[in-house]
């Protein structure tokens, strides 16, 4: 039975999710698209989102100069920077990063890396 590219990313992503569950710390959960890069960080029940950052966003979208260039690293570490900075507001500090089945490189690489420098814990 061949699986489909995202039944393969959902799979891969399963077992990360179930080991995050157990640890009990909120977690920041990266979602991609051709278009944009979401980032959402959830409580460490899983039942509330605390903070959330996209590239769909209309401040995001102005500052990075009109619509279409939310698909690049550059918006990415945009928005690892604003996830961070409303995480912190949230009082959230430690999170569990959540890549969800994507791989660790260029756009989600590069959200984590701007978390990161923005002082989230991870």
């Amino acid at each position: 039975m061949m699986l489909t590219k995202k039944a393969q990313r959902l799979r891969r992503s399963r077992q990360t999710r179930i080991r995050i569950a157990t640890q009990g710390i909120a977690r920041l959960t990266v979602n991609r698209t051709n278009l944009h890069i979401y980032a959402t960080v959830i409580s460490g029940d899983g039942s509330k989102v605390l903070a959330s950052a996209s590239t769909a966003e209309a401040e995001v979208r102005a500052a990075l100069g009109g619509s279409g260039k939310g698909g690049n690293t550059a918006a990415a570490t945009a928005i690892g920077k604003r996830i961070a900075e409303k995480a912190k507001a949230a009082g959230v500090e430690k999170v569990a990063f959540d890549r969800a089945g994507f791989a660790y490189h260029g756009r989600v690489k590069a959200l984590a890396d701007a978390a990161r420098e923005a002082g989230l814990q991870f």
